[in-house]
């Protein structure tokens, strides 16, 4: 373990989040999704809840603050279910301010998923426990 690095925060995940560049995006994904076969990088979490690992890599991952929603969740067609209030409030904290989400169909999640940076598998049960996050520019 490292000192201030959140214990979620894997090897490789650290390394994913450190290459990512301004605009580049990061899903973080429930354990139905496929994330084997869509990923250009996969970064396995297994065992550990879509929300937690969203909190742990807010920790170091700044938000795109030049784009109206630096994040994006797939909604299912009967609105968003209570894990995506979750998501909300865990970003709401780490940013200190309301941060837009965009509602995404789930195929369209799907195909903007296999263009992301990397894909975070983890082992959330939930439906719809699926998160895209746009990296911001760190300001000197």
């Amino acid at each position: 373990m490292l000192k201030g690095i959140h214990p979620l925060l894997s090897a490789p995940l650290l390394t994913v989040l450190a290459e990512m560049g301004h605009g580049d995006e990061i899903a973080i994904v429930d354990g139905n999704f496929p994330a084997a076969s869509s990923a250009r990088r996969l970064v396995l979490a297994p065992g550990i809840p879509s929300p937690a690992m969203l909190q742990a890599v807010l920790t170091l991952l700044p938000l795109d603050g030049f784009v109206a929603q630096p994040a994006a969740v797939m909604t299912p067609p009967e609105g968003r279910p209570p894990i995506i209030g979750e998501f909300q409030q865990i970003l709401d904290a780490a940013e200190g301010r309301p941060v837009p989400i965009e509602d995404v169909e789930r195929f369209a999640f799907y195909e903007r998923t296999a263009q992301a940076y990397a894909v975070v598998a983890t082992g959330e049960p939930r439906w719809w426990g699926n998160i895209l996050l746009r990296k911001g520019a760190f300001r000197p």
